[in-house]
């Protein structure tokens, strides 16, 4: 498994707005947002439901990941996935970093992997 999520049963903007509270009481900001569902209608006129992708950061820990390895900043940031259900309910998704990070191969990483796991799974539990 690369993923870990929870099913919300509030709107997709309210769920938006909930997860980046999470995310901020965890130290994560949002670095990037992809709106997935504008950028297929708008160069392949194709009609989603909504769909966000969040670059989530803690500098922190991508500063302790870098040190470890300067090549990890191909993995960040954590992505989380908010996207709304045919049934209107949300989704809200998370990356493992720990099945991420260990594509390094580094040693060590993954204790790192697992405290931002841990922070990102207080965030799921939260909402």
């Amino acid at each position: 498994m690369y993923s870990f999520s929870k099913q919300l049963s509030i709107g997709y903007h309210e769920a938006l707005e909930k997860v980046a509270e999470a995310l901020q009481a965890e130290g994560f900001g949002i670095i990037t947002e992809i709106d997935v569902r504008e950028t297929m209608k708008k160069k392949l006129g194709i009609d989603r439901r909504p769909y966000k992708i969040l670059g989530a950061c803690n500098p922190e820990l991508a500063n302790r990941a870098l040190d470890a390895d300067p090549d990890i900043g191909l993995l960040l940031p954590c992505n989380v996935v908010v996207r709304e259900e045919q049934d209107g309910s949300v989704t809200v998704a998370f990356m493992d970093p720990v099945a991420v990070l260990e594509l390094t191969g580094r040693s060590g990483i993954e204790t790192l992997a697992g405290e931002v796991r841990a922070r990102l799974q207080r965030v799921r539990d939260s909402l």
